[in-house]
């Protein structure tokens, strides 16, 4: 296998916490995608998957990768075409995992993202070194409160909380994801 990391993200919108802590169900929002796409697209990720069970919902995610892949939007804008191809509308999380199987020959490790801390916490610097060894990987984010604790124990590894200058911990997921992917993929600056 190459040794390029093949890194895969996804966006749960179920099964996640509300702030009362109950599971539910997460409306999408079209920022989301769009500035979760961009960012997937400028750290080369393999597959920006929205994860979202409800047909009405998954309607909407529809018409809106639609307008960006092949409207007018795609037309219009062709940097967010661009961006937009690596965005699929998948089901499930068992859905996505199955489907990067298939792609890559091998279950993908999960890795999922917390504000919390878990006993297989990874930070970011291991984790760097494990996206070297060319396996893939499924990148985790969650919407609303966070991904729910059955999920989050099913995963391979759970990356340390980002933490800030001060105690306030309450990023948008598209910040979230901004952040990690830099930490994971980008320049490594600190060197």
């Amino acid at each position: 296998m190459s040794s390029a990391p093949k890194l895969y993200i996804g966006l749960l919108h179920y099964p996640v916490y509300n702030k009362n802590m109950n599971v539910i169900t997460t409306s999408i929002t079209n920022l989301d995608i769009h500035d979760i796409a961009r960012t997937a697209c400028t750290y080369d990720i393999a597959r920006y998957y929205v994860i979202h069970p409800l047909e009405t919902q998954r309607r909407l995610i529809g018409d809106i990768l639609n307008y960006w892949q092949e409207g007018y939007g795609a037309s219009y804008n062709p940097d967010r075409k661009e961006a937009f191809q690596r965005v699929k509308l998948i089901d499930t999380l068992d859905s996505a995992m199955q489907e990067i199987e298939k792609v890559e020959g091998q279950v993908p490790k999960l890795i999922t993202t917390d504000a919390r801390i878990y006993p297989n916490t990874i930070s970011y610097k291991e984790m760097r070194k494990l996206l070297d060894t060319g396996d893939p990987y499924l990148l985790l984010f969650g919407t609303g409160w966070g991904i729910e604790k059955e999920t989050m124990l099913k995963s391979d590894y759970i990356l340390e909380p980002i933490y800030g200058a001060g105690p306030y911990n309450h990023l948008s997921v598209r910040s979230a994801v901004a952040i990690i992917l830099d930490r994971l993929k980008g320049t490594p600056w600190w060197e």
